[in-house]
């Protein structure tokens, strides 16, 4: 007698393997306990400091205003935190992030930048958030959405924590636009981000995992559909850098 067929909602993509949906949270925990120390500096490494206009892009986007309550989803090192801060004087931001060493540094960063007000830190999974339903005017999650088990749970539980009127904004590595431009892309993240883990953060797999998740995630229009079936009105996208990445935005009507 054959076993029964695993149920496919049971599974889920880690790089290129499906993995049992059960474990994945774990396993993209430890990639993160590995890099976080070295995360920053190999955003850096990895774009050639590009990473950088693509968040400024978002918080353009975002135009946040004063007395908005912000919440950054896996923004554990404060990258989005910092320039909503930086924008508006005392605003009120909740940075939530599944792992705790990711928000230890940054803690640390706001520390060292004098940033000791408005920004709470909280340890929470996008797919489960610890927050009750209407509280922000604004979510923003940045390459993180692709490490989450359940996009399309994580995109339901955005809308449920958002205001009416409240905005999604979403940067996340998506389908390069141009075949050439692809191919070279292609090729660079696979060699290269693994040799740069290896050299600078010690941690080859790690990187090899996140160029492959990168390969896997939805492309824009298959994204901005689940956006729209959890809820989104408004729906858009924009691409940057000929789709390396793009900016997928909703509101909750």
């Amino acid at each position: 007698m054959t076993e029964p067929a695993d149920d496919p909602a049971d599974r889920a993509s880690f790089g290129y393997r499906d993995v049992p949906a059960s474990e994945k949270a774990g396993m993209v925990a430890r990639v993160f306990e590995s890099v976080a120390p070295r995360y920053d500096l190999m955003n850096d490494l990895m774009s050639g400091g590009v990473h950088r206009l693509w968040k400024n892009a978002l918080i353009d986007v975002l135009a946040p205003r004063r007395n908005e309550k912000f919440l950054d989803v896996a923004g554990g090192t404060g990258d989005i935190a910092f320039r909503i801060a930086r924008r508006v004087e005392n605003a009120d931001i909740t940075i939530c992030d599944i792992n705790p060493a990711m928000l230890e540094v940054g803690r640390d960063r706001a520390a060292d930048k004098g940033l000791l007000r408005g920004l709470t830190w909280t340890t929470g999974d996008a797919e489960t958030l610890p927050f009750p339903d209407r509280s922000f005017d604004a979510y923003t999650i940045a390459f993180g959405l692709r490490n989450v088990t359940d996009i399309d749970k994580a995109l339901r539980e955005a809308y449920r924590v958002l205001k009416p009127g409240g905005r999604y904004l979403c940067l996340e590595f998506s389908k390069v636009t141009s075949a050439p431009v692809g191919k070279i892309y292609d090729a660079y993240s696979e060699r290269a981000l693994p040799l740069l883990g290896r050299l600078v953060a010690q941690d080859a797999e790690s990187y090899r995992y996140l160029h492959e998740s990168i390969r896997r995630f939805p492309s824009q229009r298959d994204l901005a559909r689940r956006m729209r079936e959890s809820g989104f009105e408004r729906v858009a996208w924009r691409n940057m850098t000929l789709g390396v990445v793009a900016l997928h935005s909703g509101w909750r009507i």
